[in-house]
Parts: structure tokens; C-alpha cells; sequence
């Protein structure tokens, strides 16, 4: 848990007003929560806590980038992340976190840890279906993507017609144009 001690903010000393937090994420603040679909990363986050009387709000924003397997060729590739989130910070009786922007701590809370939201936000931020970019523009030269290529139903209809045809397909063909 010794990793996780810094994205621990104490608010209880803090004054009324806006405060920021920086923090730089590399892949042992995953290895922590066990998610190892990350080669690499290396991102910048800030949260501005904004302390109220009665409330806290808590503004994170990621960028940067992740070193993530392209789901079609498994090459690697740097998919950008640029992507923030709110959070109010109640206090209640007990705590509550079914709300995923509303999070309520019991009134003798003097400290949140906001690594948990800060997990979430990055690996929510990356693509459902990832896909590197030198697959959508053709640039990429990976052995899989010419295997699947070379295997699509296109390029076998092509083999088949250049291929001689067994002539009793041909008749067993008009029984289907026959009707």
C-alpha cells in the first residue's frame, strides 16, 4: 500500500478554495491493481480539489499515453488518453460509493485516497476495440494482417476461379438456376 500513499489528499487542514495535485503515472501504479493489459504508460494527471463547506469537488484530467497490443495484429502502438472526470465528495452517516459521481464518507473522514478513481478514469479512457493506427491508414506491415489478407473470402474466390472447376459442379450449379 506504500504506493498508493501519495494519492492519498488530506483535506481536513486545507483552506476553503481550489487546491491542485499533480501526478505522474507509469506502469507500477498498475501492477499495483493487478491490470497488466498496458505494455508501458506514461501520463500526467491533475486533479483540482475544490473545498466547500459542506462538500468537496474533486476535478481529475489524464493525458498522455499508453503502450497497448492492437487487437487485430497484436502489434504495439501508443494509443492517446485525454479524459477527465468529476466527483463530489459528501459527508454522511456512512459510507456510500453506489453513485459513480456522488461519493459520500462519514462525517470523520479527514482524508480521501483518489487512486481508485484515478485507475478507472485511464483504463476507461482507452478503446473498447484497439486498433493501431497503421491498420486504418495501410501503412502497417505485420505477417498477420497478410495472412488475413490472403485468407479473406475475397481472395479465395479468386483462387477458385482461376483454378479449373470440377465439371460436375457446373451441372449441379443449374439445378439451382433451374427452378
Amino acid at each position: 500500500m506504500k504506493i498508493l500513499k501519495e494519492f492519498t489528499i488530506q483535506f481536513v487542514g486545507l483552506k476553503q478554495g481550489e487546491h491542485n495535485f499533480e501526478y505522474k503515472i507509469d506502469n507500477k501504479f498498475f501492477k499495483h491493481f493487478e491490470y497488466d493489459e498496458f505494455n508501458d504508460a506514461d501520463l500526467d494527471i491533475v486533479v483540482v480539489l475544490n473545498k466547500k463547506t459542506t462538500l468537496l469537488e474533486l476535478y481529475f484530467k489524464a493525458t498522455g499515453t499508453v503502450n497497448i497490443n492492437c487487437d487485430l495484429t497484436n502489434e504495439p502502438f501508443n494509443q492517446v488518453i485525454n479524459s477527465d472526470f468529476n466527483l463530489v465528495v459528501k459527508f454522511g452517516n456512512k459510507y456510500n460509493d453506489e453513485n459513480e459521481e456522488i461519493l459520500i464518507i462519514p462525517h470523520s473522514e479527514y482524508e480521501i485516497n483518489i487512486s481508485q478513481y484515478i485507475y478507472e478514469l485511464i483504463v476507461l479512457s482507452v478503446p473498447f476495440k484497439r486498433i493501431h493506427p497503421g491498420v486504418q491508414d495501410g501503412t502497417i506491415n505485420s505477417e498477420i494482417l497478410e495472412k488475413l489478407e490472403e485468407l479473406s473470402p475475397k481472395n479465395l474466390e479468386e483462387k477458385t476461379n482461376n483454378e479449373s472447376i470440377d465439371p460436375r459442379w457446373n451441372t449441379l450449379k443449374k439445378l439451382l438456376t433451374d427452378k
